[in-house]
């Protein structure tokens, strides 16, 4: 896991947490040295701030992005900046996630336990959420015994959902991920289709498993709203 923080009280505290939980850490203090630390070791995570002295940690998430080789790095942002503009920006950046300075050790380790079992999840063909079981070969979707019929874009919807647990969701990151980043789509499509989704988990009682983030967009978690 690496670690890019450059406030050295702060880089400790993430290590001590860290690594107390069990997990092996990284820590730099700039982009550019977490840059040759991952091309040397890709890490599983990156834990980055937001204010750092060579780049802004959202300048370093969106040159991670387009990078071939490291665009799809699960990164949370560890930043002490709070408002909802700030959230949505690093969210829409591309973090995974997004947590806020001072936080508690045990959210930052809650948080850090979801994203890598989400990286887990990705490796197999079928995802599986609160009862909920997604083939993505076979593209069926099942609760128990029982089929749930979707159309493709809401299959690719949930999806892509469950391949984000407990990640809030911007619209404008659904279109790009749902439908394409080259697709002029409305953002309030994506509530149309949300709304199908919910119709369609409705019979199993899985509907509430998409949780509305006011002002900001959707989160698919493991426990029901």
């Amino acid at each position: 896991m690496l670690i890019v923080e450059d406030d050295p009280d702060i880089s400790c505290l993430l290590v001590y947490i860290l690594e107390n939980a069990g997990y092996h850490t990284t820590a730099v203090a700039d982009c550019n040295r977490a840059w040759h630390a991952m091309s040397s070791s890709r890490p599983d995570l990156i834990l980055l701030d937001w204010m750092l002295p060579d780049m802004s940690g959202v300048d370093f998430l969106r040159r991670l992005r387009g990078h071939s080789g490291f665009s799809d790095l699960a990164v949370i942002m560890v930043t002490a900046r709070s408002e909802e503009a700030d959230r949505v920006r690093g969210l829409e950046g591309g973090a995974d996630d997004y947590i806020v300075k001072p936080f508690s050790n045990r959210e930052l380790c809650a948080r850090v336990s979801v994203r890598l079992r989400a990286i887990r999840a990705n490796t197999s063909s079928t995802l599986l959420t609160a009862g909920l079981s997604l083939d993505q070969r076979s593209y069926r979707v099942t609760v128990g015994d029982s089929s749930i019929l979707l159309g493709p874009t809401e299959f690719r919807l949930l999806r892509y959902f469950m391949k984000n647990i407990d990640r809030v969701l911007t619209r404008g990151q659904l279109l790009d991920s749902v439908w394409g980043a080259n697709v002029y789509i409305e953002e309030r499509t994506v509530d149309v289709h949300i709304r199908r989704l919910r119709k369609a988990l409705e019979p199993c009682q899985k509907d509430d498993l998409i949780q509305t983030v006011r002002g900001t967009g959707y989160r698919f978690s493991g426990q029901p709203g």
